[in-house]
């Protein structure tokens, strides 16, 4: 019961990684209050999860709702604890020399500027508790190219620099920043974003799932839980020590080509070397 007592605010809650750490937390003993798009959703995840859960509908694009989220929160269950800045989605998909900026705007609003209001509207009542801790969604889309649409991995690197700032001025209040950087989770978010029914949807994510074992060195897919326990961790007191740094969370994928962690695969030497000369 690592957050009895305790408040938290998890945006972006009626579905996969956001439903996973709100559904960890309720069994953590924390209260629980979830924004979303999703009304219909979350009035169901309430009427399913319990009195802990709370709901408030929430477009994180729309900072008033972000505030009136926080606002909420506090009053209801006297103050809040933690924060994790979930709410996100793939967002436009055009290259650099085709994407609108109504579209750039759009995808920095949903995935930078909704973190950054998340943590100015939250930490006036993480400052009235004597402190707590604030956890972002961020990516490995923020490290390098090929993982993710140009506006999408441009805005996770914001995040990334945003959670270190944010650490940095919010440490005297006792209030402790970090992200999360999820690798290829199965979430419906890739389905989403090229636009899929729902049967498509379904064939996305067996295939990923299959693909797992072929991109990275922990051969299964990642799972909405793996990111909600990253998240548990930060927000918890196990963390009170870590703050201002990012948690990969990735299967491995980032940690080098796969002639790295392959044996059947040639590593980067054996590829370009003649034989005679490795």
């Amino acid at each position: 019961m690592r957050f009895e007592g305790k408040t938290a605010v998890i945006t972006g809650g009626s579905s996969g990684i956001g439903r996973a750490s709100v559904e960890l937390f309720l069994r953590e003993g924390a209260t629980v209050v979830m924004g979303d798009i999703d009304e219909t959703e979350g009035t169901a995840m309430m009427a399913a999860l319990g009195e802990s859960l709370l709901f408030k509908k929430s477009d994180v694009t729309r900072e008033a709702d972000i505030k009136a989220l926080m606002d909420y929160a506090a009053e209801q269950t006297g103050g809040i604890d933690i924060v994790f800045n979930n709410a996100g989605a793939g967002g436009p998909r055009a290259p650099i020399d085709e994407i609108s900026g109504d579209d750039w705007d759009f995808a920095m609003a949903l995935l930078l500027k909704s973190v950054a209001m998340g943590i100015r509207h939250a930490a006036p009542h993480l400052k009235k508790r004597g402190g707590g801790a604030i956890v972002n969604t961020a990516s490995i889309c923020a490290f390098q190219a090929g993982y993710g649409p140009i506006a999408y991995s441009t805005a996770k690197a914001g995040v990334l620099h945003l959670t270190k700032v944010a650490a940095a001025e919010l440490a005297q209040c006792k209030i402790r920043v970090n992200a999360i950087c999820p690798g290829f989770i199965q979430t419906n978010i890739f389905a989403a974003t090229v636009g899929a029914n729902k049967e498509e949807t379904q064939e996305i994510n067996t295939f990923l799932g299959q693909a797992a074992a072929a991109v990275q060195p922990v051969a299964r897919p990642g799972v909405p839980n793996d990111i909600a326990e990253a998240a548990a961790y930060l927000a918890s007191d196990a963390a009170g020590f870590v703050t201002g740094t990012h948690l990969l969370v990735d299967g491995g994928l980032l940690v080098g080509t796969r002639g790295s962690w392959d044996p059947e695969t040639p590593g980067m030497l054996d590829a370009i070397l003649p034989e005679h000369l490795r």
